[in-house]
């Protein structure tokens, strides 16, 4: 059976098709462009599809309005996942386990289909956050941290003289020259090493639990943080799409909500 699969973000749309077990046909696009989602399955995607399964944070209209292009192009209705209690041997840390964002949830899944060890997932999107798991599968709870953008934006908007960041060239900051020489490498450099020194405490917590856990690495910035990291890590952008194809092969359980509702990144 060929499903589609949507990790619908708050600045982008990921998707793939998981066809006898393997992902294909990955792309994406930003999700202020929904509306030429249908223009680009006509060209990227496969004109048959039997089912879809997605993982939504960026809100209800955004929801609709791709679940809607996906009726009218395939004829089915999307199943939107919700975070639960457990899911196979995954289990959630919160009391009230639908509170766990959509998308942490996912890539917890995800990591436990990669791994058996303890793991520290890191998704690097709009905001950055940080998942324990055990090796048995528990949650042992997370972080939230602003992105590298908004923490970027944040400077750039209550200060007077610090320059903007428009580009992405910013980011391509030297990991040997931690103390910079301008005033834009210097910002870089400071908001990548909060977040290297977030992950790095994460992994020195969850260390103390299991000398063998490893580190995951998904999310749009994950490559640059990747660059910069000194600690051996396991780099997997498409770890959502890989939670989504797991609970694809599952059967449909508590896990699935209408189309249209979703959850906010908690």
């Amino acid at each position: 059976m060929t499903t589609l699969l949507l990790d619908i973000g708050n600045s982008r749309l990921k998707w793939g098709v998981l066809v006898d077990g393997a992902i294909r046909d990955t792309g994406s696009l930003p999700v202020r462009n929904i509306a030429q989602a249908d223009a680009v399955f006509e060209e990227k995607l496969p004109q048959q599809i039997a089912s879809a399964i997605a993982c939504n944070v960026a809100g209800p209209e955004v929801a609709t309005a791709l679940g809607n292009c996906i009726d009218a192009r395939y004829g089915i209705t999307p199943r939107f996942i919700q975070s639960t209690k457990t899911a196979g041997d995954v289990q959630n840390a919160y009391a009230e386990p639908g509170r766990l964002g959509v998308d942490r949830w996912v890539a917890l899944i995800g990591a436990r289909a990669a791994t058996s060890a303890a793991c520290l997932v890191v998704d690097a999107g709009t905001a950055i956050t940080l998942d324990a798991m055990d090796r048995h599968g528990r949650h042992l709870g997370g972080q939230i941290l602003p992105g590298l953008r908004l923490m970027a934006g944040a400077l750039n908007r209550n200060t007077s003289d610090l320059p903007g960041t428009e580009s992405d060239t910013w980011l391509s900051v030297e990991a040997a020259k931690p103390f910079a020489n301008s005033t834009r490498d210097a910002i870089a450099q400071g908001i990548m090493s909060a977040v290297l020194g977030s992950i790095d405490r994460g992994m020195r917590a969850i260390g103390k639990l299991d000398a063998d856990a490893s580190l995951v690495l998904t999310g749009g910035d994950a490559g640059a943080i990747r660059q910069q990291i000194q600690l051996p890590a396991d780099f997997r952008p498409d770890l959502v799409l890989e939670g989504l194809a797991c609970l694809a092969r599952a059967e449909p359980t508590s896990s699935s909500v209408q189309p249209g509702r979703e959850q906010p990144a908690r």
